[in-house]
């Protein structure tokens, strides 16, 4: 008898988080790191939104409250979504999480039988991957096109879809490309989805960074398109837009009440519910005004971070990079540094195993990790099926400004330091820790 359930296997994890030990070491015993690997705001709560939670707890407000979210919050965003989508949906459509994880391996076990297929964007949030093997469903890997910007056209998805198909995940802006969609390319990919999906399959709209788009865009929904609120999930939540990720607030909007009931009794069974005096919060920053232009003068900043940085990464020899539309990060193609530097060569002739946990990049991210103290994330990170060949790295730019220049010079820096790769090549210590 084993002692874990075969399943555990199954289930991945985020390399956000794994890659925290290896900071740590490489702190202590080189010295700080530049760390460009947390999709975190470096920005305080909004004043008001603090000034509530204070509030809330001097009210007393610690107890347990309705599993689906508390009436106030649900109405809140009830009325932000049908303000935003021109939808009309009630506080009975809405379900709060505790964050926007949640959602994202509750809605696989709701809708997936075993066999049933998962479309889900690649690059993207590693979630969306992690959980699909766990519940025996089928991962189909939508691949992001890089000369589109990190979309895809309604053509790539049509040919995806399938009896099988019964989820179907968004994510835009995207993490970790800040891919942004325009009304066009969604209401093409809708109207695929509406002549192609089965009525009961459900897209997973994951909007959490509705609020963080550049350049004048807006940020369109694909609940905007008719017909498209009945089979869509919309997914936020209060962690990115208003630098909360402590706070643990997630939402979804179902399409139907019953369905919302469904996800209730999951909460049920995992959570209880979330904490009432963040969700009274979560109110405030729906509706006050003054939280209103905290948040805008927030998405100024990290739009002025990503012209900045975006020139620093064109200027590194070996590095391509798109200009995101959203979000926060940067997603440079390091494919010549990876090739200059032997790295592609030393990756093909390790022994299969190690060769599938690693990637070139993934070995040029440890390296400038250990060698030159800045953290950054893989593309293995954000999707392993049909990532061979692609060379990325993700930066987060929420950091102030001077730390993210000295990350990317620290990065450039290690595309140079052909002896140092070496070095590191020989010796592994990153192999050391955890063993």
């Amino acid at each position: 008898m084993a002692l874990f359930a075969e399943r555990n296997q199954k289930i991945g994890s985020e390399n956000a988080f794994k890659v925290g030990p290896h900071i740590v070491h490489v702190d202590k015993s080189r010295g700080p790191v530049v760390k460009l690997n947390l999709g975190e705001p470096d920005y305080d709560l909004p004043k008001a939104v603090n000034a509530e939670i204070k509030r809330q707890l001097d009210l007393g407000n610690t107890h347990y409250c309705d599993p689906q979210g508390t009436p106030n919050l649900r109405s809140a965003i009830s009325e932000y979504v049908n303000r935003t989508r021109g939808l009309k949906t009630t506080p009975g459509h809405v379900v709060v999480f505790p964050g926007g994880k949640p959602s994202i391996g509750l809605t696989q076990q709701i809708y997936c039988n075993p066999g049933d297929e998962v479309i889900y964007p690649s690059p993207g949030f590693p979630i969306y991957e992690s959980f699909i093997r766990y519940v025996q469903a089928v991962p189909v890997p939508l691949h992001l096109d890089e000369s589109a910007g990190f979309t895809f056209t309604s053509q790539q998805l049509e040919e995806l879809i399938t009896p099988r198909t019964k989820v179907i995940y968004l994510n835009f802006p995207s993490n970790p490309t800040g891919g942004v969609a325009s009304q066009a390319q969604i209401e093409e990919i809708a109207d695929v989805i509406l002549r192609k999906a089965h009525a009961d399959v459900r897209v997973y709209s994951d909007e959490i960074y509705e609020r963080i788009v550049f350049d004048s865009q807006q940020h369109y929904s694909i609940l905007q398109v008719p017909g498209m609120a009945e089979r869509t999930i919309l997914a936020s939540g209060f962690s990115k837009t208003f630098a909360w990720t402590g706070g643990r607030i997630g939402y979804a909007v179902l399409p139907t009440v019953e369905e919302a009931e469904m996800f209730k009794t999951l909460n049920i069974n995992y959570f209880s519910c979330v904490a009432p005096y963040n969700q009274e919060a979560a109110v405030v920053a729906l509706t006050d005004s003054t939280v209103e232009q905290e948040v805008l003068g927030m998405v100024e900043t990290f739009e002025e971070r990503r012209d900045v940085v975006l020139e620093d990464l064109r200027g590194i020899l070996g590095v391509e990079c798109q200009k995101p539309g959203g979000a926060f990060y940067l997603f440079p193609n390091i494919g010549g540094v990876c090739e200059s530097m032997g790295l592609i060569d030393y990756h093909a002739q390790l022994d299969q195993s190690e060769k599938d946990e690693n990637s070139p990049a993934g070995l040029f991210q440890m390296f400038a990790l250990y060698e030159h103290q800045v953290a950054v994330l893989d593309r293995l990170s954000f999707g392993r099926i049909g990532a061979e060949g692609k060379h990325f790295l993700r930066l987060s730019t929420a950091s102030e400004l001077g730390v993210l220049r000295d990350g990317v010079k620290r990065l450039s820096d290690a595309a140079q330091d052909q002896a140092g790769l070496e070095k590191f090549l020989r010796e592994r210590p990153d192999k050391k820790i955890g063993s």
